[in-house]
Order: structure tokens, then sequence, then C-alpha cells
């Protein structure tokens, strides 16, 4: 039936969602080549899941002997839309297979007893809800997360590339396909349960009562005729 079809996407969706964010790493980097010296030394930053960006550090090297390496950050935390996302994934993924469960083992209570489906669809449409929050969210998120780790901002936080006794240039650019792919999983999740919020409304009896109304109209119709 539809309404199990469905939530066997949304199944295997949460987890394509969850799984695609929570699982991300990425790198990032650049080099310096101090002018009086040959050598150059690169940096080379690995990210990820939560992506609080503001608590990963990395050593800048310095072109005056008589100092130090300093240790910086990268900028920003974006946990939290981060976070949402994959808890979402976690819960719909959850809620899904019990679903599933019900439907698969339990049909005959589910269509007898009126408040299952009333609940069903309560739920249902709050994940949708929740869903394109998400989606959106983890969507900006991940815009910040690309303009923080890019190799540009990471020479702009750099003091020695401001200097002219260094050169500074671009290194590893990071791959981002797979958190592209989890916000885009998670738009289609909110589809999915959009969708079907429509057949676990036809199994409440709001879309009974609806139906019955309907079919006693057309009965008197007929009747008057």
């Amino acid at each position: 039936e539809p309404l199990g079809f469905v939530k066997v996407l949304e199944w295997l969706f949460a987890i394509f969602a969850f799984g695609s964010c929570g699982s991300f790493s990425g790198e990032t980097g650049a080099t310096v080549k101090c002018n009086d010296t040959p050598l150059m030394s690169s940096i080379s930053v690995q990210f990820g899941y939560p992506f609080r960006l503001s608590k990963i550090p990395f050593e800048m090297p310095v072109c005056d002997e008589n100092s130090t390496k300093r240790t910086l950050h990268l900028m920003g935390d974006f946990s939290a839309p981060a976070e949402f996302f994959v808890t979402l994934g976690v819960f719909s993924f959850l809620y899904s297979m019990a679903a599933l469960v019900i439907y698969l083992r339990f049909h005959s209570l589910y269509t007898e007893n009126k408040r299952l489906p009333f609940a069903d669809f309560c739920v249902s449409v709050s994940f949708t809800f929740f869903w394109l929050v998400a989606a959106a969210a983890w969507g900006k998120g991940l815009s910040d997360v690309k303009g923080a780790t890019r190799p540009s901002s990471l020479i702009a936080a750099m003091p020695v590339c401001h200097l002219k006794q260094a050169v500074c240039n671009a290194g590893a650019t990071p791959a981002m396909g797979l958190a592209n792919i989890s916000v885009l999983f998670g738009f289609i999740s909110f589809i999915l349960w959009a969708g079907n919020c429509w057949f676990v409304f036809k199994e409440t009896s709001w879309h009974a009562e609806t139906a019955n109304k309907e079919s006693s109209a057309e009965q008197g119709a007929i009747d008057k005729q």
C-alpha cells in the first residue's frame, strides 16, 4: 500500500540524510613561502561533523627566526544546524521503522483504533515541518562552512600572509560533495513526509466523515432525480 511504501522511502532517505552529514570530513590548506628561504611550509587542516570550526587548531608558520609558531583556529561554529539535521534524521529513521512494524504486524489494530491514525497524522505533519526547517537551516549552515573553510579564508586569517616577507598560496580545496548530497536528501525527506500526510489523513476519522457526507449528498441527489 502507498502508506507503507512511502514509509520505506522515508526510512531509507533518513539514513542517507543523517549518514551523509554525520560522516562528512573535509580538508583545507595553504602554503607559506618566506622570501628569505627557498623552503615552503604547507598547512593542512582537517574538519568535519559537527563543524565546530572554532575548536579546530592549526599551526601558522613564521618567517622571523626569533618568533615562535602560533596556533590559530578556523572561524565559526556551525554545529547547531548540523546536529539538528542529524538528530531529526535519527528520529525520523526510528519513527518510520516503528510505523512500519505497526502497519505490517498490527494493521487491523491501526485501522480499527481511531486514535492511532490521528496520532500518526499529527506526527507526520510535525516531521514535515521539521524537515523543511532542518534542510533549509543546514543548507545555510553548509554555505557558511564552505566560506569559512575555503583556502582564501585560511590565508586571510594568518597574519604572516599579510606581510611582504612571505607569499601565501591556496592549498587543498575541500570536496563538499557529500555535504551537498545531505542537503538534497533533507529536502527529499521533506517532500516524502509532505506527500505521506495525505495517505495518513485518509486513514483518520476526519477523512471517513468527509467521505460519508459526500456519499450521502450524492445519494440524496440521486433520490431526488
